[in-house]
């Protein structure tokens, strides 16, 4: 008999749940997971090969559960729209307002730039116009609520609220030039398969699936695009753990507290090889301002580090041909170079 011995919805629905439990239960315990394999080393927890040990041994595992769970529920939630019905659902006209949603998802997003590259690739493969998908992953990092929280204990709410005004403004025009450039084809092949549909069964309807079905589906998704990113995902982070807190914070806060206006561009430089997330930077902010540094210059380093890092592009290349990766990073530079330059006017 046709879908015989398949779960029927209530079991999946019961085993989804007990999945997410178990789920949370393993996310909640990777800070004392990563302190416990950190202590492992015969290393002091505090020196930087110590910081740099529990830094991959925490982001590693978390970006990979992020990837595989929206990656799973952006594959089953896929499974409703055929590529007709997505493309009619986000037509180029409503790219404005999906721009700006997403920016603004973002905010509410505490994600460092390489934990917000699942949820990038999940609306890619969901059929998500490009250039939106692009204001969420600048604004992810950028402008989340840690960051702002930080910013205001740190420089005041004036500040900290033009910080996200301008940071809002570059994800969103960021993201809506890049969607006018139509570049969907510069991503990898495997990624455009996926974007442009076909995901159901050849002869079924997406309304005729059923829950296994489409779960089976999600966990298609995952296995396809995990075996493509995993290992760069690795490499990405083990490269930002090595250079996480070697950061020679005189130099720069000398290269920063110059009225040259080559200050802010060299900011940007600087801010690329490195990686963290908004909570982690604050620190270096904090050092840098009290080392004399332009708060317009500074803010373009941090901007640079959480939205522009080395790390990120490594696992966004498994994605993005050179030449889309080339486009985001000059659309987004400018951005940030605008917000540099504008603040060390306007403060």
């Amino acid at each position: 008999m046709k879908g015989a011995g398949k779960p029927g919805p209530l079991v999946l629905l019961v085993l989804t749940v007990v999945a997410l439990a178990l789920w949370w239960a393993l996310y909640s315990q990777l800070v004392p997971f990563a302190e416990m394999v950190t202590g492992l080393f015969p290393v002091e927890r505090n020196s930087h090969i110590g910081e740099a040990i529990a830094f991959f041994f925490y982001d590693v595992p978390k970006v990979l559960m992020l990837l595989t769970l929206i990656v799973f529920a952006m594959g089953v939630v896929r499974s409703w729209f055929s590529p007709e019905k997505t493309r009619a659902l986000l037509a180029g006209k409503r790219q404005g307002l999906g721009n700006v949603m997403s920016a603004c998802l973002g905010i509410l997003t505490p994600f460092c730039s390489c934990s917000a590259v699942p949820l990038f690739i999940g609306f890619v493969s969901a059929g998500v116009p490009l250039g939106v998908t692009f204001s969420f992953l600048i604004a992810a990092p950028m402008v989340n609520e840690v960051a702002l929280i930080l910013l205001v204990g740190l420089v005041g709410w004036t500040v900290a609220l033009t910080y996200l005004f301008f940071g809002l403004g570059v994800a969103i025009l960021a993201g809506w030039i890049i969607g006018k450039l139509k570049l969907e084809g510069w991503l990898q092949d495997w990624v455009r398969e996926i974007h442009s549909g076909a995901d159901a069964p050849e002869g079924v309807q997406a309304e005729a699936l059923s829950l296994f079905d489409r779960y089976r589906l999600g966990y298609v998704a995952v296995r396809d695009i995990l075996a493509k990113v995993w290992l760069w995902i690795i490499i990405g982070i083990g490269l930002g753990a090595i250079i996480h807190g070697y950061v020679p914070e005189d130099m720069m806060g000398a290269i920063m507290g110059g009225g040259a206006w080559w200050s802010v561009p060299a900011a940007v430089i600087m801010g690329i090889p490195l990686y963290t997330n908004a909570a982690g930077v604050i620190p270096i902010v904090e050092a840098l301002l009290g080392k004399g540094a332009a708060l317009g210059t500074v803010l373009a380093f941090m901007m640079s580090v959480i939205a522009l890092s080395l790390p990120e592009m490594l696992i966004l290349r498994q994605v993005l041909t050179l030449r889309l990766i080339a486009v985001f990073i000059a659309v987004v530079a400018t951005g940030i170079l605008a917000v540099g330059f504008l603040f060390n006017a306007i403060f």
